[in-house]
C-alpha cells in the first residue's frame, strides 16, 4: 500500500476536526450546565444539560469515521469501534484525574491514533507522545488561562497527531538518507 500523502493526511486531519468542533462545544456547554448552580443559566430538570452531552456524544463515531475513512484506513469498521472503546477508556481516566476539558481532548487524541491511518514510517509511540503533549498543553491552558481555552482545545488531538506523524517521516528520511 502506497503511503498516504500529506495533502490527504491533513484533509482528513481537517475534516474530523471541523466534526469535533460541534461535538466537542456541544459537551463542554453540557457539563458546565449541568455542573452549575445558577438557575437562570441551567433548566432546573437538566434536561438542556442532558441533551448537549447527549448531541456532542453522537457526533464523537462520526469523527472517527471520517478520520478512518478519509486516511484511507485499510480496515475502517474495525478502526472506529476501537478508537471509541480507546477514546471512552482514556478520557474517563484522563477526566477523572484532571478535568473534564483535557479528558476529551486525550479521548478525542488517543482513539486519532488507532483511527488515524499508519504507515511505515509512523511509529505508536510518537503518537502517544502526541496525545501526552496535546493533553499537558490543554491542562497547563486550563490551569493558567481557564474557560478561553474551549475555543481552540478541538484542534489540538489530530493536530498533535498529525505533526507527530510527520516529524517521525522526517527522522525516517534522515536514517534513509545517512544510509543507517
Amino acid at each position: 500500500m502506497e503511503p498516504l500523502s500529506p495533502r490527504r493526511k491533513w484533509r482528513a486531519i481537517t475534516i474530523a476536526t471541523l466534526v469535533l468542533v460541534p461535538a466537542f462545544w456541544s459537551l463542554m456547554i453540557g457539563l458546565v450546565a449541568a455542573a452549575t448552580d445558577d438557575k437562570d443559566a441551567a433548566d432546573p430538570s437538566g434536561m438542556q444539560a442532558a441533551g448537549a452531552i447527549a448531541f456532542g456524544i453522537s457526533l464523537i463515531p462520526f469523527v472517527f469515521i471520517a478520520l478512518a475513512f478519509l486516511s484511507e484506513h485499510p480496515r475502517p469498521p474495525a478502526a472506529v469501534v476501537r478508537a471509541m472503546a480507546l477514546s471512552v477508556f482514556v478520557g474517563l481516566m484522563v477526566a477523572a484525574f484532571f478535568d473534564p476539558l483535557t479528558g476529551v481532548v486525550a479521548g478525542t487524541a488517543s482513539g486519532g491514533i488507532v483511527a488515524l491511518r499508519m504507515d511505515t514510517d509512523h511509529t505508536v509511540r510518537s503518537r502517544i507522545l502526541a496525545v501526552v503533549v496535546a493533553s499537558v498543553y490543554t491542562m497547563l491552558l486550563v490551569w493558567t488561562i481557564g474557560g478561553l481555552v474551549l475555543l481552540p482545545a478541538p484542534i489540538f488531538p489530530f493536530t498533535a497527531l498529525g505533526v507527530a506523524d510527520h516529524l517521525a517521516e522526517r527522522r525516517a528520511d534522515a536514517a534513509r538518507a545517512a544510509g543507517v
